[in-house]
């Protein structure tokens, strides 16, 4: 089980994945992700669609900033030109994948993506990298209609940067909150300090710092999914630990305790994407600076 970032590079993956999947019969989470007027297309005879696989498939799609537009009918053929392309006849979830654009568009774009869903062609509404401002547009959206609100909102969450206003906001209005807890937290100019704590807590547990990591998002109560596919041998390995058996490798019971928990919530000090050098949903000319981040942009 695993959540496959795959890319427009990443076709023939995606197909083998998809085929490994369906003989093993378990269920699997695909998040395909356009840019400008390229994607991939997983299927080339349209099995993806069949009943039986298709059911055994989550499939995630976001609308990148170039396909954000003051007009709703574009958004959706936009949508609807990724299901045909994949095969499909709806997709389980479809997220604006950032809010770097205007507010216009935001929630143009948004109100599109609400009318999809009430079509039959999306199953659910979600964001990425939103901030308490791009929320509170989409809440004074839709009003008292609480159905309407985002099934989730992702980010980049780790102990280091917990984004606690975003986090609360979510919490209070039922919006899940997704984190990819592993990302480049351990590059080069990683919080030096807090990585060494995260370090020595992980060798008293008998576990990787990236499993740690996992654990302690999922005792957050976020959706973390880890990626499970890699052509890179060393992003294979560091992927197994992710998967949801290596959070477990040694013992079934292993969580965290309260004093744990403890340890790795006093780590934050707000370390940004700008310093982590994240490029998702953005340019590198919209980093301004190493302080920068997409949830306090709008």
């Amino acid at each position: 089980k695993g959540l496959d970032k795959l890319y427009k590079e990443e076709k023939d993956e995606l197909l083998e994945i998809l085929d490994a999947t369906s003989v093993a019969g378990e269920k699997h989470a695909i998040e395909t992700i356009r840019f400008g007027s390229r994607s991939i297309s997983p299927t080339i005879d349209g099995s993806a669609g069949g009943r039986q696989r298709r059911e055994g498939l989550f499939i995630s799609h976001k609308i990148s900033n170039s396909e954000q537009s003051t007009d709703p009918v574009s958004v959706r053929r936009s949508v609807k030109r990724a299901i045909a392309e994949l095969g499909v006849s709806y997709l389980d979830m479809v997220s604006i994948h950032s809010p770097l654009t205007d507010k216009d568009r935001r929630l143009t774009t948004y109100q599109a993506l609400l009318e999809l869903r009430d079509g039959g062609f999306v199953k659910s509404v979600s964001v990425c990298n939103y901030g308490v401002g791009p929320l509170e547009e989409i809440a004074r959206l839709v009003g008292d209609n609480v159905e309407d609100y985002p099934a989730m909102n992702q980010l980049e969450l780790s102990p280091f940067n917990q984004h606690s206003d975003v986090v609360n906001w979510c919490n209070d209005r039922g919006v899940a909150v997704g984190c990819s807890a592993w990302s480049k937290l351990s590059g080069v100019d990683g919080p030096a300090e807090e990585w060494a704590v995260l370090s020595d807590l992980a060798k008293t547990k008998g576990v990787t710092k990236a499993q740690l990591l996992v654990r302690w998002s999922l005792q957050k109560g976020y959706v973390c999914v880890p990626r499970s596919g890699s052509k890179s041998k060393v992003e294979r390995l560091a992927i197994a630990e992710n998967s949801y058996g290596g959070v477990n490798p040694i013992d079934a019971d292993f969580v965290l305790s309260q004093e744990d928990m403890k340890i790795l919530d006093g780590l934050d000090r707000g370390y940004k994407a700008g310093r982590l050098g994240r490029r998702d949903g953005w340019a590198d000319e919209d980093v301004v600076t190493a302080d920068w981040d997409p949830t306090e942009v709008v």
